[in-house]
């Protein structure tokens, strides 16, 4: 099993940056991809960022609408995926999650393990 706890949501005003943080914990191993995902009111669950190692390769994936403005990334000695969110907007307020699985690959939207959740709100 892998357990995975977000931290780093909050209120930032428009324009402004946040780092999200996933600490990873169990078999983490096991996993090969690591995602973001959010949730805004009303609105069904979207995918927003994937990172995922395949041997010495690393491959990413972004949903336009955060491309050039959102980062994901990873410390494999802290067992923790960041997401980086610069230029936030509005339209950025959501619940985000992080998401992991035991497959390399940044397609699929099927992910093995979730988090809880952190909150972003960015007022205007």
């Amino acid at each position: 099993q892998v357990q995975l706890v977000e931290s780093g949501g909050g209120l930032v005003q428009a324009g402004g940056s946040l780092r999200l943080s996933c600490a990873t914990s169990g078999r983490t191993s096991s996993i090969y991809t690591m995602a973001w995902f959010r949730q805004a009111p009303g609105k069904e669950r979207e995918f927003v960022a994937a990172r995922a190692r395949s041997g010495i390769t690393t491959s990413y994936a972004y949903a336009d609408s955060v491309k050039g403005r959102f980062t994901i990334s990873r410390d494999n000695a802290k067992n923790t995926v960041y997401l980086q969110m610069n230029s936030l907007k509005p339209e950025d307020t959501a619940v985000y999650y992080c998401a992991a699985k035991r497959l390399a690959d940044t397609t699929s939207l099927n992910y093995d393990y979730w988090g809880q959740g952190t909150q972003v709100t960015v007022s205007s």
